[in-house]
């Protein structure tokens, strides 16, 4: 059987739709690694192709299994991955003063990475086993927390600010529209903000702290703390409404932009698009989260409802918390923009979240043609 045009019908059924704006966001993302490299290929853009490609095939082979499989692999797929950070604190390899990545040899892993997509599914897979009644119970709350707590918890002694809050943000956000009460919220943000100072003085390393106070004042320590933040914003700034043009960057390619290529991709690409570019790419990132909460309200059970919302914010935290951070409206915290940035663990969590939101699409389709039949 084939679809039109004498296509195979699974080739037709994939989501050719998000595939596309997917493809736009990654292709774009190397034309601006391409310029970071002062006109090059490597070393970014080629690694970075190879990853994404495999990643994008890997999303749509995803897309053809049943959404059944991720209900099933929520609790087994999250303990896994806490065993996996114990390791890390235990045997794991460091870089750059932080242990977050298991090195097994053929590849170097970082276990904090996909439990963020992993702490959505195991939120959903425990509301959606709570009968309704319950959600407003003590029972509801406590073990979902524990849940989400564990692995920020031992994220954060990585150390690893940015990923415990998304891990955070991600379990929380499933929380909220399982229905747990608003004034549950209120009364915990009112909680964390009498913790806060105490937090700052205790739990923050002190790099950390520095890069809080920096956020406060980045004119403070221009040349040090504040640089990245300092060089960021006139990266953004120079490049005007139209941008300076293609591999006519100076701050990154003069080096004064640091983590061109990583973290501060937007202000590179900022710089040379300018304000019409930047704009684009968000509007390309509002486009996919938009389709990923259609994907939630089209869903057929409560657990493909939350887990799909799950995953859409959390590409979306990814896409705000990086753009906050660029454009010094929050602390640097190292969170890279999807799909961007180079590097192949935060892409990776990016694309299993997109092949997961592939295959409930995929059984919101069967099961309305179902009906419609």
């Amino acid at each position: 059987m084939t679809g039109p045009g004498f296509v195979p019908t699974p080739v037709a059924q994939l989501p050719w739709k998000i595939t596309l704006l997917v493809f736009a966001i990654g292709a774009f993302g190397l034309v601006v690694l391409y310029s970071a490299a002062g006109g090059s290929v490597s070393p970014w853009a080629e690694r970075q192709a190879t990853t994404f490609f495999a990643f994008l095939v890997m999303a749509l082979i995803m897309s053809r299994f049943p959404e059944s499989l991720w209900k099933n692999a929520a609790f087994p797929v999250y303990g896994i991955l806490m065993v996996l950070l114990v390791l890390v604190e235990a045997l794991g390899a460091v870089r750059g003063g932080a242990q977050r990545w298991l090195d097994l040899g053929f590849i170097r892993l970082q276990p904090s990475e996909l439990m963020k997509p992993a702490i959505v599914l195991a939120t959903a897979r425990f509301y959606s086993m709570l009968p309704v009644r319950e959600i407003r119970r003590f029972g509801a709350i406590w073990p979902a927390a524990l849940l989400i707590g564990l692995p920020a918890g031992l994220v954060m002694m990585q150390p690893d600010l940015g990923t415990a809050l998304m891990i955070t943000f991600g379990g929380i956000t499933v929380m909220f529209l399982a229905g747990i009460p608003l004034r549950l919220f209120i009364g915990g943000a009112l909680a964390v903000a009498v913790a806060i100072p105490v937090a700052f003085s205790t739990l923050l390393h002190d790099y950390q702290r520095k890069r809080v106070l920096i956020f406060l004042d980045p004119e403070s320590d221009p040349l040090g703390a504040g640089y990245h933040i300092s060089q960021s914003k006139i990266a953004i700034g120079s490049g005007g409404i139209f941008g300076k043009g293609f591999l006519h960057g100076t701050q990154s390619h003069l080096d004064y932009l640091p983590e061109g290529h990583t973290d501060f991709v937007f202000a590179t690409m900022a710089e040379e698009w300018g304000l019409i570019g930047g704009c684009l790419l968000i509007l390309a990132f509002m486009l996919l989260v938009r389709w990923g909460v259609g994907v939630g309200i089209r869903a057929q059970s409560r657990f493909s409802r939350l887990a799909a919302a799950g995953l859409s914010t959390t590409i979306f935290f990814y896409v705000a918390i990086n753009l906050a951070m660029v454009m010094g409206l929050a602390p640097v915290v190292g969170i890279p923009l999807p799909l961007v940035s180079y590097g192949g663990s935060a892409q990776l969590t990016i694309m299993l979240c997109i092949g997961m939101l592939m295959s409930i699409d995929r059984a919101n389709r069967s099961a309305t043609r179902t009906e419609r039949i």
